[in-house]
């Protein structure tokens, strides 16, 4: 959006050298390189000039404007947060760390169940 926004801004000029029917040369910057034909002076008087020289300004827009006709109403607002929350909750990653308790001690016992019962294991 942005490459569209700066080339129809920008203006610029396109010169085009033409020896006879032929294009010779096309510059986008600066001016285009001439033939040749001036060189004898003696043949320019008798002959006619055939080189034209064409030169082509492509205007830019000198203001922006913001079209407010698109104005979103309510219902369409929300609708639009809402799909993007539950876009954005697609790459949440929701693993939980297991917390594991490696320092834990047992809670202290009133009587030896082992002994009481006389339970134990061989």
């Amino acid at each position: 959006m942005a490459v569209i926004v700066l080339l129809s801004t920008m203006s610029f000029t396109v010169e085009k050298h033409y020896c006879g029917d032929f294009l010779v040369d096309v510059s986008f910057i600066g001016e285009a390189e001439k033939c040749n034909m001036n060189a004898n002076k003696a043949a320019l008087m008798k002959k006619k000039n055939c080189c034209k020289d064409e030169v082509h300004h492509i205007e830019g827009q000198d203001e922006l404007q913001k079209d407010s006709s698109n104005k979103l109403t309510f219902e369409q607002q929300k609708a639009i947060i809402a799909f993007a929350f539950s876009y954005q909750s697609l790459f949440v990653d929701f693993t939980k760390e297991k917390k594991y308790y490696h320092d834990f001690s047992p809670p202290d016992l009133e009587r030896d169940f082992q002994t009481l019962y006389q339970t134990f294991l061989i």
